[in-house]
């Protein structure tokens, strides 16, 4: 780490020379020429700034590389945040939002006593009486995608041009010479050619050594530790100082912000007002298992759990091959080389998220946090942060409880046992009474995954959602052993969803009775399920092409099931196609432990899979 430290150091006197020279020359090229260049938008923050920001990218970057696209619209989307701030701050605007904000929360803390008001409408009153109108609905302007691309590449290059280290920091070596830290290379993503920027292993192995205790983010990434600002307009809401957009776009795509602007306002009002209700539930961290999976998470992790391990169980590149060898053996070599080394990317990637998210929710574990919302062009909406939310995985769903408490009532405790029961992939054809019974039965169980999570039977583990079906064995627990579990005041969220909800789409749209059915939009004395329904007419084409001789349908005997088909069904309605659903349904066998991983050469091999894509 003091190495680390030092090398970080004197990085920053070496670009932030760099980056004066810089600026200097591109103020002579605009005194000698008319054409705009990016000086301007070099003097926008304090030197220092630009430097925090490109050192920071830096410690942000994959030992395997990232896009050089991506990385330069990285470092200037951070610089226009900055700049979108120190704006506010020139133009007196944060303390308009400051006394907004402050009144604007002593009306939410008066739990909805405000009679007939919306969190937006209680906003744009609150604007009326201080100001006599609305006077924030402007102050964010946005840059053009190739601006923010093009101020990015500059620094970026600055660094790849500047930063350099020793070859022999962790070798020792008789000629000493200091070589870059960036370099850039080129790759195939699928048949496009990109840039890609690099580490240099030496420097990657140092941060690897380092294991710094801390990680930074940028805030717009975290869970809000206040109440959103409500969406006023496409251009105001969210976040109370840094910009955010209302209607997520692909960059450099500015139709969608253009014809949201040209909308009539009362016409968006039901859009903001909705993604304004969503933001303001405010949530806690389930702390008692956090410290479960922070266990798990240091102890190399569980792939069976969805903990990622560490790059310490990555798998052994093969040895070299020594003397002649046939060309089979070379590629045979070849290939053992290229899965080692896309595993070890893999696991890397895997484990970096895993802790991204364990960070940010021990960072939260004491408070109460909210998640600010926006949408996609479609109008489904998603939580600002990207990392840490409730829509993320298993493992973060699990994490998450409602910051306000409520009773369980008379019913609750049957919909915690029916949300448990959901969760375990168990009884999907069964009611919702006999799902409940089922849950009575299996009550020994549930108590002892919720006293002994790790070291008793560990029932909770075969669940299809582990994590979220431990902490609601947690919860049962709680409220069963309560002296009135009526009166119990639970946090536990309870999940309810559509039976595959783009196949409930077509059955209405062409009044497909059967289609219907199968998703439950047609009473039925118990609920249907489609994917086990697929499933079963794929065996029976399992089981058809097996008597026919076919050695793919033979060995896939007992292997096909509800999971196997699943992904791919749910996909078909958005659009998957054959090549992505055939690898779809590779990955699933390949997670199954009993199904033969030498056969999956052959998978590989067969095009013609055509009882699981009908």
């Amino acid at each position: 780490r003091a190495l680390l430290n030092d090398l970080r150091c004197h990085w920053k006197k070496v670009l932030l020379q760099a980056f004066r020279d810089s600026k200097n020359q591109l103020e002579r090229n605009s005194r000698t020429s008319r054409r705009m260049n990016l000086y301007p938008f070099l003097c926008l923050l304090e030197e220092e700034q630009y430097i925090d920001i490109m050192v920071q990218s830096l410690t942000s970057l994959p030992p395997t590389g990232e896009s050089f696209l991506l990385i330069s619209r990285d470092v200037g989307n951070q610089i226009y945040n900055r700049f979108s701030i120190r704006k506010k701050q020139q133009a007196f605007h944060i303390e308009k939002i400051q006394s907004l904000y402050r009144d604007f929360c002593q009306l939410l803390a008066k739990n909805g006593k405000v009679s007939g008001l919306l969190p937006r409408e209680m906003w744009e009153k609150l604007e009326h009486e201080k100001y006599g109108g609305p006077c924030l609905l402007n102050v964010e302007t946005s840059w053009p995608n190739s601006l923010v691309v093009q101020l990015g590449t500059h620094l970026v290059d600055l660094m790849v041009q500047e930063i350099k280290i020793q070859n022999n920091l962790l070798s020792p070596r008789s000629d000493t010479k200091f070589i870059p830290v960036l370099y850039h290379m080129y790759s195939f993503r699928s048949t496009r050619q990109i840039g890609l920027i690099k580490p240099h292993p030496i420097f990657s192995q140092i941060l690897l050594d380092a294991s710094e205790s801390s990680l930074t983010f940028e805030s717009l990434v975290m869970p809000m530790l206040c109440p959103p600002v409500p969406w006023l307009s496409p251009r105001f809401g969210a976040y109370l100082l840094n910009p955010a957009k209302l209607m997520r776009s692909l960059d450099g795509a500015v139709q969608h912000q253009l014809l949201l602007e040209k909308c009539p306002p009362g016409q968006l009002h039901p859009v903001l007002d909705s993604l304004n209700q969503l933001g303001l539930c405010a949530w806690r961290i389930n702390q008692p298992l956090l410290d479960i999976i922070v266990s798990i998470f240091n102890e190399k992790g569980n792939e069976k759990l969805d903990i990622p391990p560490p790059l310490s169980e990555a798998p052994k590149l093969p040895d070299q091959l020594q003397g002649e060898t046939s060309s089979l053996e070379k590629m045979t070599y070849q290939r053992e080389l290229t899965r080692c080394r896309k595993k070890t990317s893999e696991m890397h990637s895997l484990r970096m998220d895993a802790l991204y998210k364990l960070s940010i929710a021990n960072h939260l574990r004491e408070k109460n946090f909210w998640f600010p919302h926006n949408m996609d062009f479609r109008g489904r909406t998603y939580p600002c942060p990207p990392y840490f939310n409730h829509l993320g995985s298993d493992v973060t769903r699990a994490l998450l409880l409602f910051a306000e408490g409520k009773p369980l009532g008379p019913k609750g405790l049957e919909w915690l046992k029916t949300h448990l029961i959901n969760l375990t992939g168990l009884k999907k054809r069964s009611s919702l009474k006999e799902r409940r019974e089922y849950a009575d039965t299996i009550m020994k169980d549930i108590l002892d995954s919720a006293d002994q999570p790790l070291n008793g039977k560990r029932w909770w583990m075969e669940a299809d959602e582990p994590w979220q079906a431990l902490a609601c064995c947690m919860e049962i627990a709680k409220a069963s052993r309560s002296p009135d579990p009526t009166k119990y005041i639970s946090h536990f969220p309870v999940h309810q969803d559509g039976s595959c909800n783009g196949l409930q789409h077509y059955a209405a749209l062409g009044r497909d009775e059967i289609g219907a059915r199968s998703v439950n939009l047609m009473p039925c004395k118990s609920p249907q399920d489609v994917y086990s329904g697929v499933a079963q007419q794929v065996e029976e084409f399992r089981q058809r092409d097996a008597k026919r001789g076919l050695k793919i349908a033979q060995v896939l005997d007992g292997f096909i099931g509800r999971k196997v088909v699943k992904q791919t069904v749910m996909t078909v309605v958005y659009g998957v196609t054959r090549y992505g659903g055939r690898l779809q349904i590779e990955k699933r066998l390949r997670e199954l432990e009993a199904f033969p991983q030498t056969f999956s050469v052959l998978i590989n091999e067969v095009v013609e899979w055509e009882y699981f894509i009908d």
